[in-house]
Formats: C-alpha cells, sequence, structure tokens
C-alpha cells in the first residue's frame, strides 16, 4: 500500500478533530493568506501562467486547466469594464461530499483562493454559490467573509495597486442543474436555472454579460498553497501525470465511509483501505469512480490509479474522485434506478431527450425492479443510453445520467436477466409506486 498517511496535505491542513472550524488567526498562524500576497505583488498575467503551469485541473468533475480556462478572459485593456467570479459549491452530485468537508472546517481558504483568482482576471466582484441545504457552511463562510473585510483582506483596496474586492455568499434555489455553469449563471441573474447555448462561454459574456470565471471550491483551495510554495512543489506532490492533492471519498458499506486527502494518482484499492474495507459479510462487486455520473467498474480495476487519463482509459471518469461501492447484497439494478430516479427529477426540462427520455428509463427500471420486465426491455435502455449520450441533448446531465445504466449493462446484464427470468427482483426490493411515464404511452 502506497505511503499516503505522511504526505503534505495541503488542502486539510487545517481539519480539526473535532469537527470546530479554523479561525482567521489559526489560519494566518500556518502561511494563510500568504499566497494571496504573493499573488497581489505580481501581475494578473503573471498569475494566471503561474496556475497555467502548475497543471492544477478543475476538481469539480471535468478535469480542465485552471489556468487556461482563466486565460480565455480577455485583457482588461481590450474589453474594459465589470468581470466576475464565482466559486460553483452547488455540490449536489450523488455521492460528493468533498467540499463540503472542506467549507465547513476552513472557509478562509477557499475565500483566500478565490480572492487570487479574481485578482487573476481582475475581477472585483466574487460569488460563492453554494448548494442550498448547507446551512453550517453558509453560517460558517459568512462569518469567515466578514472576519475577512474586518482585517482589511477583502473591501477596497485590497493592496497597493488599488485591487478591490467584494465577496458575496449567495444561496441556491436547490437544483441540481446549477452545477453546470451556465445554468448557475442563469440562477445568480434570477433566471430559471437552464443551461445557455456556448458560444459565448462565460469568460468572455458570463454573468449578467459580463466576462465570468466559474470555478469547483476544491479547486480554488489549492490556489493559496500553489503560490505560497510553488509550481514544483504542487507537481512533486501527484503520482503520475497529474499534479497536487485530491479530496476522495468512498460511500456505501464500508467500515468507515468519508473522505481523505490523498496524492492525486492513489490507486482505487488503497483508497478503499482508507475507508476501512469492505463491511464483514458483504463483497465488493463495482464502484462508480466519480458520483453518481460515472461509469461502474470492477474488481479489477482496485490497482487502478485514480487520475483523471488512467480512469478515462479504463472506461469511465474520475469526476469527482468520490466512489460509491457497489456490494454484492445490493441490487444493481435498484440503485441504477434510485440515480436515474434523481436525474429525471433534477432535469432542467429544456430538451426532449433528458425532459422524455429519463422518465421512460425510470419506469422500465421501475417494472423490471416490480418483476413486470420483459427481454426487449435491456435492448431499449441501451438505444435510451445512445438518445441521450453526448451531443444528442443540451447539456451533460443526460449524458451523466446514462453512464451508469449503459455500464451496469455491460457488467452486471446477468443481473437485470434474472430480475425478468425469476419476475421479482431477487435481492427482495420492492420498489414504490411510480408515479412517471407508461411504457404503453410512449
Amino acid at each position: 500500500m502506497t505511503n499516503i498517511q505522511t504526505i503534505n496535505q495541503p488542502l486539510s491542513q487545517h481539519i480539526k478533530a473535532d469537527g470546530s472550524v479554523t479561525t482567521l488567526p489559526e489560519y494566518q498562524s500556518n502561511y494563510g493568506y500568504q499566497g494571496l500576497t504573493k499573488a497581489l505583488s505580481m501581475s494578473p498575467s503573471e498569475v494566471v501562467n503561474w496556475v497555467k503551469n502548475a497543471n492544477l485541473r478543475g476538481r469539480g468533475g471535468a478535469g480542465f486547466s485552471a489556468g487556461l480556462k482563466w486565460s480565455f478572459v480577455p485583457p482588461l485593456e481590450k474589453l474594459p469594464g465589470q468581470r466576475y467570479v464565482i466559486c460553483n459549491a452547488d455540490e449536489m452530485e450523488p455521492g460528493t461530499f468533498k467540499d463540503r468537508w472542506l467549507m465547513e472546517h476552513d472557509p478562509h481558504q477557499l475565500i483566500e483562493g478565490l480572492a487570487i483568482a479574481a485578482y487573476a482576471v481582475q475581477a472585483d466582484t466574487a460569488f460563492i454559490f453554494l448548494r442550498a441545504d448547507y446551512d453550517l457552511c453558509a453560517e460558517r463562510l459568512q462569518h469567515a467573509i466578514d472576519e475577512a473585510h474586518a482585517a482589511g483582506l477583502l473591501g477596497d483596496p485590497v493592496n497597493e495597486s488599488g485591487f478591490s474586492l467584494t465577496m458575496l455568499l449567495h444561496t441556491s434555489a436547490g437544483r441540481y442543474i446549477c452545477g453546470e455553469e451556465t445554468a448557475l449563471i442563469n440562477s445568480l441573474e434570477g433566471k430559471r436555472a437552464q443551461p445557455r447555448f456556448k458560444p459565448p462561454f462565460p469568460q468572455v459574456s458570463g454573468l449578467f454579460g459580463r466576462p465570468t470565471v466559474v470555478n469547483n471550491t476544491e479547486t480554488l483551495c489549492n490556489l493559496p498553497h500553489i503560490l505560497y510554495h510553488g509550481i514544483d512543489w504542487f507537481a512533486n506532490l501527484g503520482l503520475g501525470d497529474d499534479n497536487g492533492t485530491k479530496i476522495y471519498g468512498v460511500s456505501g458499506r464500508v467500515k468507515t465511509p468519508g473522505c481523505w486527502e490523498l496524492p492525486i494518482g492513489t490507486k482505487v484499492a488503497d483508497i478503499i483501505a482508507m475507508a476501512g474495507g469492505m463491511q464483514d459479510g458483504v463483497k465488493l462487486r463495482g464502484f462508480l469512480p466519480g458520483g453518481g455520473s460515472t461509469d461502474f467498474l470492477t474488481e479489477e480495476h482496485l490497482n487502478l490509479a485514480m487520475d483523471y487519463g488512467t480512469i478515462q482509459h479504463a472506461g469511465s471518469r474520475m469526476g469527482t474522485g468520490t466512489m460509491i461501492l457497489l456490494d454484492d447484497q445490493t441490487c444493481v439494478v435498484g440503485m441504477v434506478l434510485n440515480l436515474i430516479q434523481f436525474f429525471a427529477q433534477e432535469s432542467c426540462g429544456w430538451c426532449t431527450p433528458c425532459r422524455n427520455g429519463l422518465p421512460f428509463i425510470r419506469q422500465i427500471l421501475t417494472d423490471l425492479e416490480a418483476g413486470r420486465g420483459q427481454h426487449e426491455d435491456l435492448e431499449h435502455l441501451l438505444k435510451l443510453c445512445g438518445y441521450i449520450g453526448i451531443g444528442n441533448t443540451f447539456c451533460a446531465l443526460a449524458p451523466g445520467a446514462a453512464e451508469p445504466l449503459q455500464s451496469a449493462l455491460k457488467y452486471f446484464r446477468d443481473d437485470f436477466v434474472a430480475h425478468i427470468e425469476q419476475a421479482c427482483c431477487p435481492h427482495g426490493n420492492s420498489p414504490k409506486p411510480d408515479n412517471g411515464l407508461k411504457k404503453e404511452a410512449m
């Protein structure tokens, strides 16, 4: 097993065992806000290049280069006027809870990272777009923002060059689609949370039609450490092609579910070992490596490195890096149905494949669980996965919803067949009555 207990763990260094929050003096006692000080001594373009060269990839799921994303914002001299940065803290991906952990226990780390991003793109207003259910995060973030303002770390001006920053906390209306950055922007403007056409991309025309950068919470929390320690330091934390650490999570029937900061590229088996392994009497069958909208992998993939390229090559996505485990006593059909019910409910209804396709899939899976399935249903499910796949929908919600289903049919098809041939769920599941569309009506 990789030695993962003694590595440098910058993101979680202020996390207290008793669950309390880090205060401003405690945060500053261990180079807190020194990364921001370093950034303010550089030009904005130098900060952008610094982060780009550090190869900080987005930790929200897509894994896109944060510095490269910033570089798409037009220079202020070419497009003067207001610009914004937004922290996407609308953490609603099933099985994902890493950002909540950071915000509840170390809010100043996020505030400093967001301030660095704002300076890099020359924005004077920053928003934290927070999931509606995260009440403790909201309380602690607002207190930390007030602390930072009172200490002169935010406000007008922050440094001698006249850089000013207003930071605002916005609690979302509570929809999964707000995790998509343009739907988030629409919601922040007071509109219905639906994705926008791209182009134009938010870096050119985002919030209120102005240049806007949206980054995930964990992504932003890396910035203070990259600025303070340097590019080489960050690169040396990773075990493979990707740089830095990653907060990995494990949920399911393990002994100690939770999340841990580990070198990016840590093996799947080592991460599960951090959770104490499987509970007594159950065996691992498969896992969703990056939250509910990723493809299943199986026991044969346990020795893979949890990084973006390796997991993609295996046929899935690292996503948020928060694994959901499937054990041998849990019905895979019921597990997928539970996810599809969530995604169907959270569809914004903007495009037909997502709006109608997901309820149709939900009904087929409900019939399978209830013993009403037919063999042709499996081919229908595969076709529907293609209809709602990448390129056929307005955003990635429906393609993401298809991933656990299409991979379950690939790896666990016998379980689906057993539901049909035994005319019931072999695990004894009894699904609740479904109010979705009936197959006869489709």
